[in-house]
Formats: C-alpha cells, structure tokens, sequence
C-alpha cells in the first residue's frame, strides 16, 4: 500500500502503478482539498485496479487523527466518546464515520485504536485510546468498529501487540516496553484478542520493541510475535497490516531490504509505505526477486496473496462513491454534527 504526493494521480504515479499493481493507497490530509476533488481522487485509484480492486484507505480516528478538511465532520476523540460511558455512541460514531467515507469510495480506515493508555507520559497514543483499561477499551472500540463495518467500512485495529504504554513515539525512535508476558496479557492484549474473537478483518502491528516477547526485533519484524503470538496463539485469521515502514523506529535501524524481507517474514501480509513512492517500489522489486530464489519467501507472499484476495472477493464488491452531483447533498443530508454535540455536552 501506498501513499500519493498530491490532489490527483500524476503521470508518473500512474505509470508506476501500472507497472507494479499496487494492493492499495492511503489518503493523507494533502490528498484531500475538498468533497469532489477526494471523490474523483478515490475514483481514479479504484479504477487502476487489474484482477483486483484497491483498499482505499485512511487514518480517520476523530481528534487528532482527522484528514478530511470540511464539510465533512470532525469526530471527537477516541477517549470522549469513552467518557460518556454510552458503548452505543461508539457505535454511532463508527456508523457515521463510514457513511461519510463511503460517499467518497474509501472503503479502509485504519480504527479503531486499541491501545489501552496506561502510560500517562506515552506521546502518540493519548487520547487516541477509548481507556486507560482493557475493559474499557473493549466497550468501546468494538462497538465503534461494528459501526465501521455496518456502513461498509473496513476497520483494521491498532497497534498489535499494544502502543499505549510507550514513552517514545515510534515516527520519531524506537519504543522498548519491559513489561513481563503476564502483565502484557492482562493489559496489552486483551483488546487485541477480543477482537480476534470477533473476527475483525484487519490488524496493524506496532513499531515496538516488547523485550519480553522477542528481544531482538520490534513486533513489525518479529517473526514470534506476527505468527507466533497474534497466528498461533490468538488463532488470528485476518490481514496483518505493518505500520508505515518509513518510520523512524523501523528506518533509522533497518535497511530497506532488511525490514521488507523481515516484516513478509515475520508474516506482515501488506507493507505501507505512506510518503516515498521511490522506496515502495524498491522493495517491490526486492521482494518479486527475493521470492523467486526463496521457496520461504515465496510460500509467505502467496499466503498474504490468499488472504488479500479472500478479503477483497468478500467485501470491495462495487465502488461506492456517489455521483459527484449528488455527494454536496447526500453530505449535507448526513448532518453528524449533533452527534458531536451529544458526546461534547456529556463531558
């Protein structure tokens, strides 16, 4: 997966992508001006689709974590809407959420986080989580997600296997947790695996260092943790997604090849590579060379190759962006602003 540098598919973005069929792209707050340029956007990526359509993808949390620019509406925070104490709102929350990505052909978003914010000091995570327990995290975020996906929304969960007790952000160095597996399993995990149980569709891993599961690679790259706990020991049966890979946990330590071939190892099933097209298509080619001389590889990529395509059959059936005539209006019609007022006014 993919980022785009601007408002529209350059020229030689879309020879790029012809050549090397992308599984999908990820919007980021440059790629979305305004209602009709993001829809035309997001048609023009789904049309590059060969045997199979694209993810469309963004980070659309509500707070912080927000791309689209007005009239589309700006979600409170993942902890407000635990604060109210109502697990229906975050189902509602979710349901809205989609209902206004859909219009535009998004059919991705990388939420809901869940992360439990035990770490008061923790920079990235915050507010991001539902709680600051696992059971809080639980009422709230698999609501939100079945939201998601009622309105024809994939959610993929985050950051396997937890981000929340961290005292660095991982864009910035590597984070190391020395959490002991017991406590891992009584605050980290549990959301992670009630949503296994619930069949989420997706997972992101986290650029983390967790001593106590692998001392030597963080969870993206780390072979015992991807298969190992997630596969194996949870029974996940879903996509893996890696985290951007040009972040500096993963990037300042890692070559290029090194954390391609470590994270399709490990049992990433996609690599995201948000910012630099260049090196996207560098571990491409890596990687369609490595798997040819690497009967391990091989068997790692066509075993993602089943699972993408399993997801993809199931649910990227059409693509749902309106007509652009119609998407002001049926926006206008959607009117979440209430919805906002209600989870800001129970604070």
């Amino acid at each position: 997966m993919i980022g785009i540098r601007g408002e529209a598919l350059s020229r030689d973005e879309r020879l790029i992508i012809e050549q090397c069929s992308f599984g999908g792209f990820i919007l980021f707050g440059h790629n979305c001006r305004e209602p009709r340029q993001i829809l035309s956007l997001c048609r023009a990526l789904w049309g590059t689709g060969r045997e199979l359509p694209p993810f469309i993808a963004i980070d659309q949390e509500g707070g912080g974590v927000h791309r689209l620019p007005e009239p589309f509406t700006h979600f409170p925070a993942a902890a407000r809407i635990g604060a109210t104490g109502r697990s229906k709102t975050a189902y509602r929350a979710g349901r809205a959420t989609a209902a206004e990505l859909s219009l535009l052909g998004i059919n991705l978003n990388f939420a809901p986080v869940l992360d439990v914010n035990s770490n008061p000091e923790n920079p990235i995570i915050g507010d991001r989580a539902f709680g600051a327990a696992p059971e809080q995290v639980i009422r709230f975020a698999w609501p939100y997600a079945q939201g998601l996906r009622d309105g024809g929304i994939i959610p993929c969960g985050k950051h396997f296997p937890g981000h929340g007790d961290t005292d660095k952000d991982s864009h910035l160095a590597l984070p190391i947790v020395e959490k002991s597996v017991a406590e891992l399993k009584t605050v980290e995990l549990p959301p992670f695996l009630h949503a296994c149980r619930q069949g989420i569709e997706m997972l992101m891993t986290a650029h983390v260092l967790y001593r106590a599961l692998d001392q030597e690679f963080p969870a993206t790259l780390s072979e015992k943790i991807v298969t190992g706990l997630l596969r194996q020991d949870l029974g996940y049966d879903g996509v893996v997604f890696g985290d951007d890979i040009e972040m500096k946990a993963i990037s300042a330590n890692y070559g290029e090849d090194e954390a391609a071939s470590l994270a399709v190892r490990a049992g990433v099933n996609v690599l995201l590579y948000c910012h630099d097209l260049p090196k996207a298509l560098r571990a491409f080619e890596f990687l369609c060379a490595q798997a040819e001389k690497h009967p391990s590889l091989r068997a790692r990529v066509e075993e993602s190759y089943r699972r993408i395509t399993q997801l993809k059959n199931r649910r990227l059936r059409a693509f749902t962006g309106v007509d652009e005539t119609e998407l002001s209006k049926r926006l206008a019609l959607l009117d979440h602003q209430h919805l906002v007022e209600e989870i800001q006014s129970s604070l």
